[in-house]
């Protein structure tokens, strides 16, 4: 899906806003029928009445405010994410707790109506809307409509060291590390062992490059004692489109395996920052000789690390370079 933003107006789809409005509707709805015949729907259901029927209608006016915030979400559905973000997370808690007590015959069987009008008809449209608001505001557009060649990128993209990515190829096998935004946690893993990273790559003849998102010296402050490390600035994303590298997809960016390595890396202390870069990028790692990428390993997921071993196992040997086998 394609968002794009003028200023802090985002044009987004009409069906967000359509279904924005039809929620709100419900909710304000529910809150007066809950209100005004509050064992109306009980009685429906042939379910027992509550004992309290005030906290039902406590439950219908909070459902009300939720209603009109909604209609106010409806003018800009990708500005006010966080309206639509409370009414995901509210059907998302409210679907698991109904659905434990039915299955923990606290609530009976019948109640699961009240859940699918209420909750569970709503958890798609809303994650759509808040999936569309993470690439709105968390991704960077492209500057142009075709992507560089690598034969272009390479010479107008220059490393920290002055040199362009063929003048530098030219001499000597580079090792190009595409990163994820310095906030992300696999980042931080990254940089925890470069030096490691870097060792690898001198054993094979080749040197170390990393790919950053951020403007030519802002990336210093992350890197710390690894400065020296040498490095190509890439704020519009623009070589990193060259190098076949795009936007992540949900699973890509927040599936299963990607939550687990995330668990792992921040147990291990390499924690997770504020976003510094585009949040949707995908990273990977290439070997680059003589202007042309001889080995690649684009990333299928977020959590995907550069493993240089399989990256070189692809890789022609550079010319006069002495592999030394790499510790297991």
């Amino acid at each position: 899906m394609t968002i794009s933003c003028l200023g802090e107006n985002c044009l987004t789809k009409r069906w967000m806003r359509l279904a924005l409005i039809i929620g709100a509707a419900y909710h304000i709805l529910f809150a007066f029928w809950t209100n005004l015949w509050p064992f109306h729907g009980f009685d429906l259901l042939v379910i027992p009445r509550p004992n309290h029927p005030m906290l039902w209608r406590t439950l219908g006016i909070i459902s009300g405010f939720l209603g009109f915030a909604l209609l106010l979400a409806a003018s800009d559905p990708v500005r006010h994410w966080l309206i639509v973000l409370l009414g995901f997370a509210k059907s998302v808690a409210a679907t698991v707790i109904v659905a434990f007590a039915v299955s923990a015959n606290t609530l009976p069987a019948a109640s699961l109506f009240f859940l699918i009008l209420d909750d569970i008809a709503w958890i798609i449209p809303y994650g759509a809307i808040l999936w569309a608001a993470l690439r709105a505001h968390a991704g960077i557009p492209p500057s142009r409509n075709t992507p560089y060649s690598v034969a272009e990128a390479a010479t107008i993209y220059q490393l920290s060291t002055g040199e362009t990515l063929t003048e530098a190829s030219a001499k000597r096998p580079l090792v190009l590390v595409f990163l994820r935004h310095f906030g992300c946690t696999f980042t931080r893993q990254i940089l925890r062992g470069l030096q490691e990273l870097e060792q690898q790559a001198q054993r094979h003849g080749a040197s170390l490059v990393l790919v950053h998102m951020l403007k030519s010296g802002e990336e210093i402050g992350y890197l710390g004692e690894n400065s020296d490390v040498p490095r190509i600035a890439d704020p519009r994303c623009e070589l990193y489109r060259a190098f076949g590298l795009g936007k992540g997809g949900f699973i890509e960016l927040f599936g299963p395996q990607v939550w687990w390595r995330g668990f792992i890396a921040v147990m291990k202390g390499c924690g997770i920052g504020h976003l510094a870069g585009d949040g949707l990028q995908m990273p990977g790692a290439f070997v680059f000789q003589d202007g042309k990428i001889t080995s690649s390993q684009p990333a299928h997921s977020a959590a995907d690390l550069p493993d240089l071993a399989s990256l070189f196992d692809d890789a022609p040997p550079a010319s006069g370079a002495i592999r030394i086998p790499l510790a297991k």
